[in-house]
């Protein structure tokens, strides 16, 4: 009877097998994951060859294969404009047969992948954008927004600086769809806490001279200098900023969006004091740092945020594949809203209809020379958020998938 019932259990595992193998369903028999990033602009530091790498690491800790298919990464460089994006991107799907595209550094690119993404059936893992519009009036059920946005930058910084005493604000913002909308969701905040705008300047991306600019915020005699834009704008319009002595004239200077790479080329004596808020940070913990040393080994600079991301959405997505049996768009993307969200980063994330994941963000302010103890030791975590507190209440959403 033992023997009996042993084979009976073997056949019935066996067909179990066989029935999982059949149903699994992969395109092509590979996986193609495509990095679309900027690896020769002004945002090169904080995403470009980091962020694919750190594809690479979540493809090596997942493994080499999804349901017994290889899985691919392959990347390209979008310079910073939206028509070599969606060439790059329109050449992926019709003949790369790339499945999902991940990063894309550029709000203006990323809002034309990610309608293009819908239209093609395929999915967007966005970590590096920020406009808070891909997942409100602008969602899909194609696109997750995994990192960071312009609403969750704007308000938990603004809380934190206003609640210091920074009533009267001045905007230096690049002139672009992530800007305008950095700018536009941190009026808000700062108007909804008792503050003032006095007013702002726009300015092109890759602007290397912010001497003007500088100039303009320091007679509007504002309490709080804020810098809407991002990568080398960020890094020279605070130096400039130093140079002509904002902050010695009382003036506190804000990054709306800064990252461990912007710290590090500004230098701590110039950008101590600056509060800035992210979604990740290497110092965090044992897992963090060794993670992160991993990363250090391969780029020779510690993650931002962006970079962890594109780990952490590559990772869940592929995560997501297993569960479903199949590398279909919408099986996938049903998986990856019911999974949590688990990485080295990110602890109890949720995918929302909207797209946009729902994790912890975290209030930094960057450290004095004296108190850094090591090299990359910039930052100072003042306060965890709550990603309910941090992101959008679907009460104020226009995502028409949140009123289903």
């Amino acid at each position: 009877m033992k023997g009996l019932l042993a084979c009976a259990m073997l056949a019935a595992m066996t067909s179990a097998a066989m029935t999982t193998a059949a149903t699994a369903q992969i395109s092509d028999d590979v996986v193609r994951i495509g990095v679309l990033t900027d690896l020769s602009s002004w945002g090169r530091d904080n995403s470009g060859p980091g962020s694919v790498e750190a594809a690479k690491m979540a493809v090596e800790e997942f493994g080499p294969t999804v349901l017994g298919k290889p899985i691919e990464v392959i990347s390209a460089d979008h310079q910073m404009k939206t028509d070599v994006g969606v060439q790059i991107v329109r050449g992926w799907f019709d003949n790369g047969k790339v499945d999902a595209v991940v990063d894309i550094p550029n709000s203006g690119i990323a809002i034309a992948v990610h309608n293009m993404v819908r239209e093609r059936n395929k999915i967007a893992l966005l970590s590096g954008p920020g406009a808070s519009s891909l997942t409100d009036e602008l969602c899909s059920p194609n696109t997750v927004h995994f990192t960071y946005d312009t609403y969750a930058l704007s308000k938990v910084t603004a809380s934190a600086v206003i609640k210091e005493g920074g009533k009267s604000w001045y905007f230096i913002t690049a002139d672009y769809a992530f800007g305008q909308q950095l700018e536009k969701d941190a009026t808000r905040f700062i108007n909804e806490m008792g503050g003032k705008v006095l007013g702002g300047v726009k300015h092109p991306t890759n602007t290397a001279d912010f001497s003007s600019f500088a100039l303009q915020a320091q007679s509007s005699k504002s309490d709080v200098v804020a810098f809407a834009n991002a990568g080398q704008d960020t890094d020279n319009a605070i130096k400039q900023s130093g140079e002509f002595g904002l902050v010695q004239g009382g003036q506190k200077l804000v990054g709306l969006l800064m990252f461990d790479t912007d710290v590090h080329v500004i230098g701590l004596k110039a950008a101590q004091g600056t509060y800035m808020t992210t979604a990740s940070y290497w110092n965090m913990d044992e897992a963090t740092r060794a993670w992160s040393k991993k990363f250090y080994e391969r780029t020779k600079v510690m993650p931002t945020m962006i970079q962890t991301g594109v780990y952490g959405s590559v990772l869940h997505y592929l995560k997501a594949i297993k569960a479903a049996g199949t590398d279909d768009s919408a099986k996938v993307m049903a998986r990856m809203r019911e999974l949590p969200i688990e990485d080295i980063f990110v602890h109890g994330g949720k995918l929302r209809e909207d797209g946009r994941v729902i994790r912890d963000m975290y209030l930094a302010k960057v450290k004095t020379p004296e108190q850094s103890k090591e090299p990359w030791d910039y930052l100072d975590i003042v306060k965890t958020v709550k990603g309910e507190d941090a992101f959008r209440p679907v009460s104020e959403s226009k995502c028409p998938l949140l009123k289903k």
